[in-house]
């Protein structure tokens, strides 16, 4: 208990050190650029006090929970018993071994962009600004498609060693390409998804899996190889989103092309 609020009060200072800058910045517009006085000052003072203790909560349960499950789940995925089912193995370990490393990868993604709070916000949002075209569960699912690929990808990089600037310049590529085509409404809601799913849920787990995977995987090295999956979590979505905006597009073109047939028909009729 000592140890956790000696670690807890450290995690406060931090916190308090990191946030203190943004809170300056807007008093002091507030103060003495706008010159008006802050309303609610009470709330404001409680509110940033609530601020600091889940900050410091949250970076707490990071350390205690998040990360050393993450890395635990990537020893044991990557052991070479469990791989083979052997055991004492000491033969080689090709990239298409880690099987269950990938689908970990992929349900790890799709799973916590399905409960990102952020994702939530927005998907409800621009289904109320773009009056019902844009579904909250369409969207929501779109992303997280996204993101369980990309973090699949990424755990496919880490174990395979290739370098990451390959698999981002091809994606941003196709990316460009699909923004050609696509809907131009759907594609600045496309470009913050990705931004999107990198918050509170996701980064953790992903980061955790990533320095898990570089530690234990033979020759990677975890500064090198175990950050970057953030990256592959960011990009990936727009390329789902701008997806699931063409394919829906594609959809509705076919069903009132068979509409005007029809109606075609009955008119010559």
């Amino acid at each position: 208990m000592l140890t956790w609020l000696i670690n807890f009060s450290d995690a406060l200072l931090s916190t308090l050190h990191d946030v203190l800058p943004i809170l300056a910045i807007l008093v002091g517009f507030q103060v003495f650029i706008l010159r008006k006085p802050i309303a609610n000052i009470k709330r404001v003072i409680i509110g940033f006090v609530y601020v600091i203790v889940g900050l410091a909560l949250f970076l707490e349960g990071l350390e205690q929970a998040l990360f050393p499950l993450g890395r635990l789940m990537a020893a044991q995925l990557t052991n070479p018993e469990f791989i083979h089912g052997v055991e004492h193995f000491t033969g080689v370990i090709e990239w298409h071994d880690y099987f269950w490393v990938y689908l970990f990868a992929l349900a790890i993604g799709f799973s916590t962009t399905i409960a990102e709070p952020s994702l939530m916000a927005v998907a409800i949002k621009a289904n109320q600004v773009s009056g019902g075209s844009i579904g909250v569960w369409g969207l929501r699912i779109a992303v997280a498609i996204g993101v369980a690929l990309g973090i699949g990808l990424g755990a496919f990089r880490i174990v395979s060693g290739y370098p990451m600037h390959w698999f981002i310049i091809v994606g941003y590529f196709i990316v460009v390409i699909q923004t050609f085509f696509s809907p131009r409404m759907i594609v600045p809601l496309a470009y913050d998804s990705g931004g999107v799913t990198t918050s509170t849920v996701t980064v953790p787990l992903v980061a955790a899996l990533g320095l898990g995977l570089a530690e234990t995987v033979p020759g990677r090295d975890p500064l090198m190889d175990g950050f970057g999956l953030i990256a592959f979590a960011s990009l990936f979505p727009i390329m789902s989103v701008l997806a699931y905006a063409q394919i829906s597009h594609f959809i509705n073109f076919r069903i009132m092309a068979k509409d005007k047939q029809k109606t075609s028909k009955q008119e010559v009729t």
